[in-house]
């Protein structure tokens, strides 16, 4: 059964599931679109549903007010907050409470969990509203052009639980939803159609009534009533209302401008118009006709947008470079207000332009609009462009000016990553010039992949002359969301009850008795209770023993606890005995320091370079711990320096780490998002480690009570592992100081190396370096006056072959490898007819190093000899130039005989050539 089966078993029943008291008080009928078959409800009758209708609000508003963006959000928080309902903040747009979604692109998705697999909704409010700013990225390529799309939405989310106090069903829904258009914006009741239709999200559907005004959809009341999917469903115990409304298209039906864009972006536009000195203004008539054809017929010609123009540039009397010198510059410009509006909001709620993961859709985005700028030559800042949102949208959404100074920094450096490629880009396309057959769309993401190119540089260089309408979107689709984990079941285990945790309710415990309820295939034990800590968030498990038998594996499944024990003869471990475990303290110890370490960390590395910094992953193991956070760029020295600084600062303050669980919803509210640094959590029931005064996150491993019980925290390295992620190694506690003492005596055996104090070890190195770099210098200036002299010898001792070449061999196990390298370059500048073979024993390897001359070179090559050496001396091979090559062995037993047959060697390799040529 698929979502049209659905709506065709809901439409059969329309009393049951459509029918609200509204409809009877104000005489809305049930009909029947002629031209789809929809079912749709409306006071006057019609032949057709309004997903056929034309945009004619555009020019004609049919409300009694006009609203901008900002004053149409203030009239419906009024409103919903007269009706009882508690108006909420927006959630983040990185929806990291969700492992499957990288941003939150429904209002619903902010009270979405996942448990076992299952959609939950926790409301924290009930009945609520929230102006919930949504990220989509599927229709990138409409963005600008239809009038109506936009990467970035707000959308305002009616939400309650029917069955909870204060909740309320589809009746009063649809009562408040038409009273807010009809009573706050003006629109009469004539001018609204509802339209049956039915909404599927993750593990949970419902029936819903989409309102229309004008043949433009403004919200979708969905009456969420059922669980499971469309083959096996059953009704919800708490039935939910998700009431989803755009703010961009309910300010436009007020406005009646051109696009939604003019109604979203007004003060915004205004200032970018100003700048960069166009005219749109006398153009709104001429506009507002264009976009309302462009509306009427564009569904009929999605995959080729500029055969639409043609036509409408047909239909307006002008032709198609006309019509586009008009409309191109409004398009552009509604791309780059939308585009940089949600890197505003991505970025301010942690999220990183990269190549990798959500932060892929960033960077397109990003590099799409300085592309565009660089095309039309509009000297337009990002930044300051991010400046006028922030301006207009301070009374909604005042949290952004907090993050503004970090914003701009991820846009400078973003920028300066692009402009610094632009030249080797340019070069890229310009040599596509010369190729008449242009490029595919799968040609045009290989480019984009591999190299940045944006389709809109290809376009501005003359390389193609339209975008493909499905480029941004096939780029978009490689990374939509995140991928499933998939955890490793050992066998199914059911009734039984939860495994008590011990750890949780004492950390102290390291001995316990417990009652063996199961055991699976011979070696996992589950127990009633345990101590031991399984693996999981990142930590490694507790090591010990049971019955005196090595633990060496602790896992969790959903609820219950499997000790991995060393195989033990078949009657040591029985089910329903009482059995002693004793947990590995000293293990536990350090792994609990490196646990505690890694807030520390984190935090330390948020406060010292920027709010964008997230735990990515981390690693807590007994002797090493690594944490991987977002980051744009490596870190220097000094950055790494001030993180460890401030991380043991944190540990000398001697900070209380306090414990407490809550109510997922009460946690987000009380600590706000920043909670989940290690990923989603699967319970209702949140485990809040709090950091007194420094960090506050969600975790369920084991932690210290102070953080002075550390002692210490040493990064041994960083590293950056992947756009936009930098990786810490560190270990901590007794770690730490033994890591700090093996340091300091490396330091002090290099000190007596070279007869100095550890104090002054460094003054005595770069005393040491300068005297070998001038010992070096000599030693140079004497190969090259000794090499002048034997140069000479060796064309006269060289001895002619039976092949014609005059061949010079020579082995050495005394002097080093320049100063031979040497004499066969002067060597072969006397003696143009030379081949000049030297076998220079390198510590373990035996090195070839040869030289043909410039007459020799027109009959053989020096590559082609240091690889045959090579092969013969049991390496793999040479390599250099006609010239002069090199190669390797480690065979010593054929020296001789490779010099004593370099004769035969040569005419062999003639031999060949002839033969290949």
């Amino acid at each position: 059964m698929e979502k049209q089966s659905l709506l065709s078993l809901f439409s059969s029943n329309p009393d049951k599931y459509y029918k609200v008291s509204l409809f009877d008080d104000k005489g809305f009928k049930r009909q029947n679109c002629k031209l789809c078959g929809k079912f749709f409800w409306s006071i006057t009758d019609k032949e057709s549903c309004p997903e056929h209708d034309n945009y004619s609000f555009i020019g004609d508003p049919p409300t009694s007010k006009r609203l901008d963006f900002v004053n149409t959000w203030k009239e419906l928080s009024s409103f919903f907050r007269k009706n009882d309902h508690e108006i909420i903040q927006r959630y983040p747009v990185v929806c990291r409470w969700r492992e499957d979604l990288y941003f939150t692109i429904a209002s619903i998705v902010d009270f979405q969990r996942v448990m076992n697999g299952k959609i939950v909704f926790e409301i924290p409010k009930n009945p609520l509203v929230v102006p919930q700013m949504c990220l989509r990225f599927n229709d990138i390529e409409n963005v600008g052009l239809t009038g109506r799309h936009y990467t970035s939405f707000c959308m305002v989310g009616q939400t309650c639980n029917a069955d909870a106090p204060g909740g309320y069903w589809k009746d009063k829904c649809i009562e408040l939803d038409h009273s807010l258009l009809k009573d706050v914006l003006g629109i009469k009741s004539e001018e609204i159609t509802f339209v049956e239709d039915v909404w599927m999200g993750a593990g949970a559907f419902g029936y819903s009534l989409e309102y229309y005004v004008r043949g433009l959809e403004l919200g979708n009341a969905v009456f969420t009533e059922f669980e499971g999917d469309e083959h096996n469903y059953r009704t919800l115990d708490n039935k939910i209302i998700d009431m989803g409304a755009g703010l961009e298209r309910l300010s436009w039906i007020t406005m009646g401008s051109p696009t939604s864009y003019d109604a979203t972006f007004g003060p915004v536009f205004k200032k970018l118009v100003d700048t960069i000195g166009i005219d749109i203004d006398s153009k709104a008539e001429f506009l507002s006709r264009y976009f309302r054809i462009f509306s009427e017929n564009y569904s009929n010609y999605q995959n080729d947008p500029r055969l639409l123009k043609t036509s409408i540039a047909k239909e307006l009397g002008l032709s198609y470079e006309a019509l586009e010198k008009i409309v191109l510059p409004f398009e552009t410009l509604s791309i780059i207000a939308d585009h940089t509006r949600t890197l505003l909001f991505a970025i301010s709620d942690g999220s990183l332009p990269s190549n990798v993961g959500g932060g892929y859709n960033l960077r397109i985005i990003l590099r799409r609009t300085l592309a565009l700028l660089a095309r039309f030559g509009w000297n337009l800042n990002l930044e300051d462009i991010m400046d006028l949102h922030i301006e207009q949208l301070k009374s909604m959404y005042p949290e952004l000016k907090e993050h503004k100074n970090d914003v701009r920094t991820i846009i400078q450096i973003e920028s300066d990553r692009y402009s610094s490629s632009k030249v080797r880009m340019y070069s890229i396309a310009n040599s596509m010039l010369e190729y008449k057959k242009g490029p595919s769309v799968e040609d045009l993401i290989r480019m984009y992949e591999s190299d940045g190119i944006t389709p809109d540089l290809l376009l501005e260089t003359g390389v193609i002359e339209k975008i493909p309408p499905d480029f941004y979107l096939k780029l978009a689709e490689l990374h939509t969301s995140h991928e499933s984990k998939k955890i490793p079941v050992i066998e199914t285990v059911s009734g039984l009850n939860p495994t008590r945790l011990l750890y949780y309710e004492d950390g102290s415990i390291r001995e316990f008795d417990a009652k063996i309820l199961k055991i699976l295939e011979g070696k996992y034990l589950i127990l009633d209770k345990t101590a031991f800590y399984p693996r999981g968030g990142g930590q490694e498990p507790d090591f010990g023993s049971i019955e005196g038998i090595k633990v060496t594996d602790v896992i969790k499944q959903n609820e219950i606890v499997l000790h991995k024990v060393q195989v033990p003869s078949k009657d040591h471990f029985l089910e329903n005995k009482i059995v002693h475990g004793i947990v590995d303290n000293v293990r536990r110890r350090s792994i609990t320091k490196n646990h505690s370490a890694t807030h520390i960390l984190n935090s330390a590395a948020r406060n010292s370079l920027g709010s964008w910094v997230w735990q990515n992953s981390a690693f807590k193991d007994e002797h090493y711990a690594r944490l991987d956070i977002t980051h744009h760029s490596a870190l220097t020295k000094q950055e790494i320096n001030q993180i460890e600084r401030t991380a043991n600062e944190v540990v000398q303050r001697n900070l209380p780490i306090i414990i407490n669980v809550f109510e997922r919803s009460n946690a987000e509210e009380k600590y706000t998002f920043r909670i989940y640094q290690g990923g989603a959590v699967p319970s209702n029931n949140v485990r809040i480690v709090n950091i007194e005064g420094w960090d506050v996150e969600a975790c369920g491993g084991t932690h210290v009570n102070k953080t002075g019980e550390i002692g210490l925290i040493k990064i041994l390295k960083t590293e950056r592992i992947q756009d936009g992620v930098v990786r810490f190694e560190y270990v901590s506690g007794n770690n730490a100081f033994q890591y700090v003492q093996s340091q300091d005596s490396q330091l002090l055996h290099i000190a007596q190396s070279l007869g100095a104090s550890k104090e002054k070890v460094i003054e005595s190195f770069d005393k040491v370096t300068v005297e070998n770099d001038l010992i070096e210098r000599k030693f140079r200036m004497l190969v090259n006056r000794f090499s002048d002299n034997m140069a000479a010898i060796v064309s006269q001792k060289a001895t002619k072959s039976k092949s014609g070449l005059k061949i010079y061999g020579i082995y050495d196990d005394e002097i080093g490898d320049d100063y031979y390298i040497a004499l066969g370059e002067k060597s072969i500048d006397i003696d143009p007819f030379l081949v000049y073979v030297a076998l220079v024993q390198n510590q373990e390897r035996i090195k070839v190093i040869v030289f043909v001359g410039e007459e020799s070179r027109k009959i053989i090559k020096a590559s082609r000899i240091a690889k045959e050496i090579s092969l013969k001396l049991g390496g793999t091979g040479g390599g250099g130039t006609d010239k002069f090559a090199q190669g390797g062995g480690m065979d010593k037993s054929k020296i001789h005989n490779c010099l004593k047959n370099l004769d035969n060697q040569l005419t062999g390799i003639l031999d060949s050539s002839e033969k290949n040529g």
